[in-house]
Parts: C-alpha cells; structure tokens; sequence
C-alpha cells in the first residue's frame, strides 16, 4: 500500500523528495499542526493518437474489443468467395480467378482480403500493388498504409503515391500499378477516415479501466488513501516514528499476496480512503459503455462480442444476420467494385466481381426463403428466376 502523490505525514522534519532549491509549499507551512496535509491538482485526460501506429497498438493490439471486432469484421469479408461476370455471363475460368485464389506466392485469397479489410478498419486505407510480367498481371501485393504517402498536384489532386519501408523509396504514378480504396472521410479528400478513430474516447476508456484495474489489483485491491496522525495531545511524529510506520506499511501491507490483511493502528493513526471504490465508479457498466461504442462504431452488434444485453436466441439471430447485411456486405461490395474498375483495365475487358451470397452462412436462412419464393413462382420463366437469385 502506497502513500498517495501528494501526501505526506506530518512531522517529518525534512524536505527529502523535493528538488533543491525549492521553498516549500505555503499550504503545507500553513497547516503543519492539523496532522494532514492534501495538495490537489488539476488532472488532464491523455487520448490516444489517430495515426494508423497509433490505433493498431492501442486498440488491435491492447484492447480486446477492438481486436476482436477488427477480426470478425476482415474474417468473415474474406470468407466470401468472389465471382467473376464479363457482361451478365459468370466467368468459371478467368485469370482474375486464378489471381484471386492466390494473389501472390506468400499469400491466399484468405490471408489476402483478411489483411486488406483489417488495413481499412484501422487505417481507413489499403493500398493494393499489382506486379505485371510483360503485359500480364501476376501478382498482387498490399502496402501498409502507414508506409504510403500521397503526392499530390498543383490541381490539389493525387498524381502519385509513395511507398518507404527503411530506406527504400518508390513512387507509383496514380491510377496505374496500385490501387487505394479508402473509406469516406469528410475533412481529407485523399485519405479515408478509420472507424476506430471515431471510438477514440471509447477506447481510451477501456484502456484506462483495464490499467486501474490491474494497478488496483498490484495495491492489494484497496483504493489510494492517507494514515492522518491526529493525537488528543497534539503534536507530531518524530522522524524515527514516520520512518517505522513507513517501513511497516511497505513490508507488511503492499503488494498482491498481502491483499486483505488487517491493518493495525495504534493511538492517533486514522485511515482516510481516498478515491471512489469500483462500485462507486460503476466500473462494470462503464466498461461495457465504452465496449458498446467501439463495436458501434466498427457497426458490430454487442451481443456478438460476449457484451451483456438482449442475449436471447432470437436476437443472436438477427444480430448475425444484421451483421452481415449492414457490416460485411457493404465492406465486401466496396472492395469488389474497386477491384472490378482496376482489374478492369489491366486486363481490358469489362469485369464485375459480385460476391457468392450462396456460400455466407449468416445468410442461409434469407437465400433459402428466396429460393422457396422463386420456385413456387410459376409465372417466372428459368432466366428470370436465375436473374432473381443472381445468376
């Protein structure tokens, strides 16, 4: 158990501690014979940083929210195989497909798009490389996005993009080898806005809950607090006595192991708590606040993460099917149509990449109604059926 900052036990006799120099303090000149003295200061919040670094640390790679969040969202995008349509006639053996399937020699179509939607939540940013052999397209690579600069024009428009990893620098003119997609942003018009910023306050709650929690835990599960000295005769504690009652605390009450010990005062000690208890701070309620705002802003339902609420199984139910419909189809259909237009040129001819709403499990139930629909419709023709489901 620690003496909290600030304080000090009267009677010391000494201004160890304080820079030299320094004249004391006049509040605690003013009130040496009232056996406590209290100095407050005004406190600041610390947030955390929006760059991409600073994000990924503090929330993907500290916050269990945030990590799992980040995970069910690329997961379950880059779980959704992609077709490929040349006009209205489905491709079945396209070199698209075959790059898709594996975009380069380290990488899967999975490993591939999980990293590419995990580069737009946190970064709002993903940058894909492509590496042409001749005049055919081999290989796709991503950049992180903290290595990328945008170059921009006398216009105020991108006409490049540069790439440094450690001394190495290269320059890709715009439109051509790599492809930015971004999500909206509405104060940067070349870079795009992560969700994760927008639960910055969130985050840094949680954080913050977590590491008092713990120190709370490595203080014997006790709040901060004072030994006020106030004997019925007056006076104060010799330096001899301070330094004993000192030692005592730190050998005999400090630490984890020694969490609930009684503490034994004799005459004149009085203990003072200092701070709010857990349930004084509704830590628990506070807790799964700021949990809700960052899977509100990534557009996760709570239920899914564990979060406490309407936990019934119908809910689960439309939450998994909200999820989809709301979160990861639109991060999907994002993704396909910039790849549609790119891939587009690099291989000149007019591709559209629509995803296989057939092979998403959180969908099934939705496609089996559609499919009982449609074939109890008999004034439907086959094509406009096949139409109907995508086809």
């Amino acid at each position: 158990m620690k003496m909290p900052f600030g304080l000090k036990m009267p009677g010391l006799g000494t201004d160890a501690g304080k820079p030299p120099g320094r004249a004391p303090a006049p509040a605690a000149r003013e009130n040496k014979a009232a056996g406590f003295v209290a100095i407050a200061q005004e406190g600041r919040a610390h947030w955390t940083g929006r760059s991409y670094a600073a994000l990924a640390r503090e929330g993907f790679l500290r916050n269990p929210v945030a990590y799992r969040t980040v995970r069910m969202i690329a997961e379950a995008s880059a779980a959704v195989p992609l077709m490929v349509y040349r006009g209205e006639t489905e491709m079945t053996d396209h070199p698209v497909l075959r790059l898709l399937a594996r975009p380069n020699g380290e990488m899967a179509a999975a490993d591939f798009f999980e990293t590419l939607y995990g580069h737009l939540l946190l970064s709002g940013n993903a940058f894909v490389e492509a590496v042409t052999l001749g005049t055919e397209t081999r290989e796709l690579h991503l950049l992180r996005p903290d290595r990328v600069r945008v170059l921009e024009g006398r216009d105020g428009w991108p006409e490049g993009y540069e790439y440094r990893a450690g001394s190495a620098v290269r320059r890709y003119a715009a439109g051509t080898a790599l492809l930015h997609l971004k999500l909206f942003h509405p104060l940067d018009d070349h870079l795009g806005f992560p969700p994760l910023a927008a639960a910055q306050t969130a985050l840094d709650l949680s954080n913050a809950a977590a590491t008092w929690n713990k120190a709370l835990l490595d203080n014997s599960a006790r709040p901060s607090g004072a030994l006020v000295y106030q004997p019925k005769e007056g006076g104060n504690l010799s330096p001899d006595q301070y330094d004993r009652l000192k030692s005592e605390l730190d050998e005999g009450y400090s630490g984890p192991m020694r969490a609930g010990r009684p503490l034994l005062l004799e005459g004149g000690l009085d203990w003072k708590a200092m701070g709010l208890s857990p349930k004084d701070m509704d830590f628990v309620e506070a807790k799964n606040g700021a949990a809700r705002d960052i899977a509100l802003a990534f557009g996760v339902p709570p239920m899914l993460l564990g979060i406490p609420g309407d936990n019934t199984y119908a809910n689960y139910q439309e939450a998994h099917r909200a999820f989809y419909r709301l979160t990861v189809l639109p991060m999907i259909n994002r993704t396909a149509t910039a790849l549609s237009a790119w891939l587009s040129d690099r291989f000149d001819a007019p591709l559209r990449l629509v995803a296989d709403l057939d092979q998403v499990n959180g969908l099934s139930g939705e496609r089996s109604e559609l499919w009982a629909r449609l074939g109890a419709a008999d004034f439907l023709t086959d094509a406009e059926k096949r139409a109907a489901v995508g086809y």
